[in-house]
């Protein structure tokens, strides 16, 4: 079975042998934004309780309650922008991959290339894993 990629972008390709509907598509990128920009309480209430995280140092990897724990990740940011978005999506298992740049309070924009995992238990949505690769502000 392969994986359909939704491309936001147009130079991707599309294999469409398993697809996300609209809805879920809209759920997913919806999630990913809030995950972003909402409080911790939010967050954790979208994650899995067994998710795996990796960061940028010196947070590095980072797995159930040390997610909340770690300052740089349990503080939310002002503004996000997403770009160059892909969906994957087979049967019950859905991943995000994006480039992001984040602003909060005075620190730099952090822009990153980032790709997440979600598990669809019941009618829910949930956060599995979560990556982000540092990357420059303007791809070449």
């Amino acid at each position: 079975m392969s994986a359909t990629l939704t491309p936001r972008n147009p130079h991707a390709t599309t294999d469409r042998h398993d697809t996300a509907s609209p809805e879920d598509q809209a759920i997913l990128w919806d999630l990913e934004e809030r995950f972003w920009t909402e409080g911790a309480d939010s967050a954790r209430k979208m994650t899995a309780k067994d998710a795996v995280f990796i960061f940028p140092y010196p947070a590095g990897i980072l797995q159930g309650g040390d997610l909340w724990r770690d300052k740089n990740v349990a503080q939310r940011w002002r503004a996000i922008e997403m770009t160059d978005r892909y969906l994957a999506i087979r049967g019950v298992i859905a991943v995000l991959a994006y480039r992001v740049a984040a602003e909060r309070g005075s620190d730099p924009v952090h822009v990153a290339l980032c790709s997440s995992t979600y598990l669809k238990d019941g009618a829910a949505w949930l956060r599995m894993a979560h990556q982000e690769t540092p990357a420059l502000a303007e791809p070449h």
